[in-house]
């Protein structure tokens, strides 16, 4: 490790105590992290959190590690196959993998990318189970004037060629629901009823949806309602303030610790994961804002 690294390492983990009271609004136990204690114990341990590594991306990967552990928790989001040894030397999980997926725009709802999908995710599927991981992203890319129920009949007829094998290796397929209105224009699974109808054509429970909150906000509201209707069709979380995809603090419009509750009172056991982008990406601005994140969500 070279003495850059340390350097910054070292940074990181005095910033944890000294840029949280920089975080408004929200309590922090400064003090046991300023002597490195080990703050797991401050958590409740409702919501198993995580962090999406693309969204904290200006930090190396054993620095967001370092960042994860002194917060509390021991799970980041969105890692591919690459990064999982630093993953496994730091002791984190990876929440969600990714790699299978050909991109956002080209997916499962058209019928000319099924080969090199169907390919790519029965490698991938082995690739996951065999050091043990569980859960596997997918897309149902772009709509491209397609009839949503054309796009239906395509999803169901090409996830049902890799589903079984899912299912034997103990993998959780998660499609993530995406808004068309601002980030990803022409996506088409931008709404929770087209998704919920895909995991009923397909009946297996290794099959779910990634409800991501911030997505979800944009293409439909009612969030609450929506995950306490329809839970068991819903895997995994992302998080993000609305506008603007930065922290979920109190500048924005959604009630996390409300929506929070409502996760938790499903009975989910998966993991939240912080999709947020930091406005200030300094070492200590970036973890006052995960610190910060993870207490508004730890009900």
């Amino acid at each position: 490790m070279s003495n850059s690294f340390t350097t910054r390492r070292e940074v990181l983990r005095a910033s944890l105590a000294g840029a949280a009271g920089l975080a408004t609004g929200v309590s922090f136990t400064a003090a046991a992290h300023a002597q490195g204690a080990n703050p797991q114990g401050a958590l409740a341990g409702n919501i198993r959190h995580s962090v999406a590594r693309w969204t904290y991306d200006f930090l190396s990967l054993d620095e967001l590690c370092t960042l994860v552990q002194e917060t509390g928790f021991s799970a980041i989001d969105l890692v591919g196959s690459e990064d999982w040894p630093t993953l496994a030397a730091n002791g984190i999980d990876c929440s969600m993998c990714n790699g299978a997926e050909l991109n956002l725009t080209d997916g499962w709802a058209d019928p000319q990318f099924h080969p090199a999908l169907i390919e790519r995710y029965r490698a991938h599927i082995d690739l996951v189970a065999d050091p043990g991981y569980v859960h596997l992203i997918c897309f149902s890319g772009n709509r491209r004037d397609m009839d949503p129920e054309d796009g239906l009949r395509a999803a169901e007829a090409g996830l049902k060629e890799i589903i079984g094998q899912a299912e034997e290796r103990s993998v959780m397929l998660h499609m993530e629901l995406l808004n068309s209105k601002v980030n990803h224009p022409d996506y088409l699974c931008d709404n929770t009823a087209w998704g919920i109808e895909l995991c009923r054509r397909i009946g297996s429970p290794n099959f779910k949806l990634l409800y991501d909150i911030y997505h979800m906000q944009i293409s439909e509201g009612d969030i609450i309602r929506t995950i306490r209707d329809n839970h068991e069709y819903f895997g995994h979380y992302h998080t993000a303030g609305n506008p603007g995809r930065n922290e979920i603090d109190n500048t924005q419009e959604l009630n996390y610790p409300a929506i929070c509750r409502a996760i938790v009172e499903t009975g989910f056991t998966g993991y939240v994961a912080q999709e947020f982008i930091p406005r200030d990406k300094t070492p200590d601005a970036a973890a006052a804002s995960l610190r910060q994140a993870i207490e508004i969500c730890d009900v």
